[in-house]
């Protein structure tokens, strides 16, 4: 008699859940065609083109400068004219600036020439980080007889930074991809082992010599391959056709592959949670959306984190899609490798580890 092959049954159960996948509209929805909408969307609407950041001169900033005329040439910056220092306040506070740049030319013989104060409005902290790093920038990047002398120039407390032409799909598309993940971890995993159970396939499983963990893994792998393959598609049209940031280009390319995969995994353990508490189908979409709407409103998915109330930004930053995010950024766009976001890893594994105690618990084989 043949011995039970348990790996051609896993490939077998692969190849089922993928034609089921990709048979199930609400799967390419949500994995791919929702979020290629928004990126599309952002993509033309940011035109290929940089974020522009709305500065002011502070009243009294020496405006003849040769500092000030290099700055004034920055395409990034985008200068807004004040009749007076009442109008720049009031600029400032509506949010119609992201801050103003005053430079105080020292007295002769005085060294460093210039002191730069940046006055940022704390509505757009996000925009303050670019224009410190802007300036610095500008600074270090004039012509060689100022680079000659930078340490004379200005003195401007600011960390050194490398500037790259930050654009509007840079923080779209991670965020976008974040949640394409989210949704199809929690929503796809519970539909699926929910009507596995339901219809009692998962029974006439048990029937078998297949063990009970290989009917997860093949769920498992064959999602995984569905919404990398789907993670692929989004990444390359947000490069291709909007020129996203892939700071070391193909091996950036796959340390966000790895990350996603990882989050996949730590968002598939809450649809086994969910498909293990639903009580019927309809309830699965209202026990979905307590997961994902919350993560997708607060986890840096549109707009910084720092944008939010102060008593709100902890809460967003407790949410693991938040780190999902935060480390896509940080690989595509400042060319970190994966050891530079281990911290983000690491509470990505805590939250996987405490997400399946709790699935393991909860879920339901009949």
């Amino acid at each position: 008699m043949p011995t039970y092959s348990n790996k051609q049954a896993m490939r077998a159960m692969v190849k089922a859940s993928l034609q089921a996948i990709l048979k199930s509209p609400s799967a390419i929805v949500f994995s791919i065609a929702f979020p290629l909408i928004f990126i599309l969307v952002f993509g033309f609407l940011g035109g290929g083109k940089g974020f522009s950041v709305k500065v002011s001169a502070k009243p009294g900033s020496d405006t003849s400068s040769e500092l000030y005329a290099a700055l004034r040439n920055v395409p990034v910056l985008k200068w807004v004219q004040q009749k007076d220092a009442a109008a720049v306040e009031q600029a400032l506070s509506e949010g119609d600036i992201a801050g103003t740049i005053e430079i105080k030319k020292q007295a002769d013989g005085v060294y460093p020439r210039y002191k730069v104060i940046l006055n940022v409005a704390s509505t757009q902290a996000d925009k303050g980080q670019q224009l410190r790093a802007i300036i610095n920038s500008v600074v270090q990047n004039q012509d060689p007889e100022i680079q000659k002398r930078i340490d004379q120039l200005a003195d401007i407390d600011i960390h050194i930074a490398n500037v790259r032409d930050f654009k509007m799909i840079d923080f779209i598309l991670p965020g976008q991809l974040g949640f394409s993940l989210l949704a199809s971890g929690v929503f796809g995993t519970a539909f699926v082992f929910f009507n596995l159970r339901q219809t009692l396939v998962l029974k006439r499983f048990f029937a078998t010599p297949v063990r009970r963990e290989i009917i997860v893994l093949s769920e498992g792998i064959a999602r995984m391959l569905f919404q990398i393959t789907g993670a692929i598609v989004i990444i390359a049209i947000g490069h291709f056709a909007f020129h996203f940031t892939l700071a070391h280009g193909m091996l950036t390319f796959f340390e966000m592959l790895l990350i996603c995969a990882l989050g996949l995994m730590v968002f598939m353990g809450f649809g086994f949670i969910v498909s293990g508490i639903a009580k019927s189908e309809s309830t699965i979409p209202p026990l979905s959306n307590i997961i994902t709407l919350p993560q997708f409103l607060l986890a840096g998915t549109f707009f910084p984190i720092d944008n939010f109330p102060k008593w709100l930004q902890p809460i967003c930053r407790a949410l693991p899609l938040t780190y999902v995010n935060d480390a896509l950024r940080k690989i595509a766009f400042n060319g970190v490798g994966l050891w530079e976001v281990r911290v983000d890893m690491l509470i990505l594994l805590v939250w996987g580890i405490g997400v399946y105690i709790v699935a393991g618990k909860v879920f339901k084989w009949e």
